[in-house]
């Protein structure tokens, strides 16, 4: 068995509401394997998004422990998380937070100031980092005049720019058409494969779990999951692939 990165232990996570408390995340186990590629997927409601938020060290759980490279993620106090999380962690997110000011290149290269690094050491890192994704072209762009695929490829070449192990990737093709999604998945694997990092990737295309090493599938805040070789069972499948149906219909009607 790969060496585990990440290893979620007994997570719950409750929230206090003016009807109560509403329990999100029950029991939550699982190990994510150094340099794989795990996608977490499940309805909209079922706790996906806050199980992403507990792994990136933005939600506390109201119970257990999540251990990301042997550190437990949650005994440190907000300050020293927040900095494990900027050498650790590079994220992709479904909306694309641009300093609007600044173009492309600046805006991957930021964060490396932000890190320590001077100006030119940044912005070469930060031209290497758009090379990869193949944006370099656009380095002098304001990236609110980008599509929205070549937009997230630029949110990738900002997550790795810094060379960080560890990238979470949260719907980064919710917003984009098939080909331009298909594109960001493509990049994700190169990211997992070519540069051996570990990527976790929430997604609600089930067409993507073939390429997954391990699937993490979230319904109602419980979890089940697969690893590579095994298969989802037929009923999960079925049920998600029925609620995005019924989802598409709804929208399509509202149109």
């Amino acid at each position: 068995m790969a060496e585990s990165l990440i290893t979620c232990r007994g997570v719950d996570k409750k929230f206090a509401t003016k009807g109560g408390v509403v329990d999100v995340l029950h029991d939550i186990n699982f190990h994510i394997p150094r340099g794989s590629l795990t996608i977490i997927f499940g309805p909209s409601g079922s706790g996906k998004t806050t199980l992403m938020n507990v792994i990136s060290g933005l939600e506390p759980p109201s119970k257990g422990n999540l251990i990301i490279d042997g550190h437990d993620l949650y005994s440190m106090d907000a300050d020293r998380r927040s900095h494990f999380r900027a050498q650790t962690m590079g994220i992709v997110h479904q909306q694309n937070y641009w300093i609007k000011s600044l173009n492309v290149l600046e805006n991957v290269a930021i964060p490396l100031y932000l890190g320590g690094k001077d100006r030119k050491s940044a912005r070469l890192i930060a031209t290497e980092s758009l090379d990869r994704v193949g944006m370099k072209d656009f380095a002098e762009r304001l990236p609110t005049v980008l599509s929205g695929g070549q937009q997230q490829r630029v949110s990738m070449a900002r997550a790795l720019a810094a060379g960080k192990e560890l990238i979470l990737a949260d719907e980064p093709t919710g917003n984009l058409d098939s080909k331009s999604g298909d594109m960001i998945i493509n990049l994700l694997l190169s990211i997992q494969k070519d540069l051996k990092r570990t990527v976790v990737l929430v997604t609600h295309n089930i067409e993507y779990l073939p390429l997954s090493d391990k699937q993490l599938y979230v319904h109602d805040g419980y979890l089940a999951e697969a690893t590579k070789g095994e298969k989802m069972p037929e009923e999960i499948l079925n049920s998600l692939k029925s609620q995005i149906e019924s989802l598409t219909q709804m929208q399509g009607g509202r149109g």
